[in-house]
């Protein structure tokens, strides 16, 4: 037979109180002798009790839980960012449910429904690549749940959203590429559906534009931006005889397999091909040379957006104005770009 799960009723019977008292000294509440919560947390603890939040949830309309969604969590940028997001919400005593959508809509949607289950106070979440239909996070907004969505956001929904300038991030690192010699410059981008790809394309676009360039759709190349498509495009142009002395890709995962692949055919980093990325992930610096990149303001993303989303839980108003924030990046140059 399956072990019941202990009840705030099952310690009552042992202690001979009533549940409410039980239930009362469980929540720390001020009327509680501090004698009754020490001997109702030491028998909790004996029986393993275990509350149930969605039921306390219901009660109280509280659960002091927010749903985190990310593509990924193995990422340095995210897990930064979910690190800002908890310092902001555990300060406040509410915790974070940590879920990822590996860029997988039904998996991002699939993961809506069961936050929404576990009566999550608000969601907030960073799009996933293949995600085109919104329906899920319009679920949300309709049963007015906070929701802030941070860096791939998207414009068809009206939520409030923090974002970094990414259009500036790769109008200046294109700049620096031109001002450092480079004229046939390669770019690496994924779905322009995603406001991220979209904006860092058109950075590179304008800056090319501003400084006399002819822009060449040839150079610009779509992927899934991981390291192995990184190593496949850069395959690609040589065996296509593709003339290129740089290369600026809005993920730092690709720009590492594209130095790989340079380096196993003999160019030099930056005098053949000068090289750069986005995102500072952490490797980017251990690199030989060092990786030229983007730093996105993680933490502090994840601050502004835990701090926005506790505005809208506190904004009594039925219907908040969305808010956006652009946070500055900062071009970070090493070695690969001059």
């Amino acid at each position: 037979m399956k072990k019941q799960k202990a009840t705030i009723h099952d310690i009552a019977e042992k202690l001979e109180i009533t549940a409410s008292t039980v239930s009362r000294a469980l929540n720390n509440h001020p009327r509680i002798s501090e004698a009754t919560k020490k001997k109702v947390l030491k028998v909790a603890k004996q029986l393993n009790y275990q509350p149930n939040h969605i039921a306390s949830a219901l009660r109280s309309g509280k659960s002091r839980l927010i749903g985190v969604i990310v593509p990924t969590a193995n990422r340095n940028f995210f897990s930064s960012v979910i690190r800002g997001i908890e310092e902001i919400a555990n300060n406040l005593d509410y915790k974070i449910v940590i879920s990822q959508s590996y860029d997988e809509f039904e998996k991002e949607a699939q993961t809506v429904e069961t936050l929404l289950n576990a009566r999550v106070d608000g969601v907030i979440a960073s799009i996933g690549k293949t995600t085109e239909n919104f329906e899920h996070f319009e679920k949300i907004i309709q049963k007015g749940i906070p929701l802030v969505l941070f860096d791939r956001v998207s414009n068809d929904l009206e939520v409030s959203q923090v974002v970094i300038d990414d259009f500036l991030g790769a109008y200046q690192t294109v700049e620096h590429l031109i001002k450092n010699g480079a004229r046939r410059i390669v770019h690496f981008t994924s779905s322009q559906r995603i406001n991220i790809y979209k904006e860092r394309k058109r950075g590179y676009e304008e800056a090319l534009k501003d400084h006399g360039i002819e822009l060449d759709p040839d150079l610009i190349i779509n992927s899934k931006m991981q390291l192995e498509d990184g190593r496949q495009m850069t395959e690609e142009l040589l065996k296509n005889g593709v003339k290129f002395d740089a290369i600026f890709s809005s993920s730092d995962y690709s720009i590492m397999g594209a130095m790989q692949v340079l380096k196993e055919h003999g160019f030099k980093i930056p005098q053949d091909v000068k090289l750069a990325g986005f995102g500072n992930e952490p490797f980017t610096s251990f690199t030989e040379p060092a990786i030229t990149t983007v730093d996105q303001k993680s933490i502090p993303m994840g601050k502004i957006t835990a701090e926005t989303f506790f505005e809208l839980l506190n904004n009594d108003k039925p219907d908040p104005v969305a808010k956006r924030t652009i946070l500055k990046p900062e071009l970070i140059i090493r070695g690969s770009s001059s």
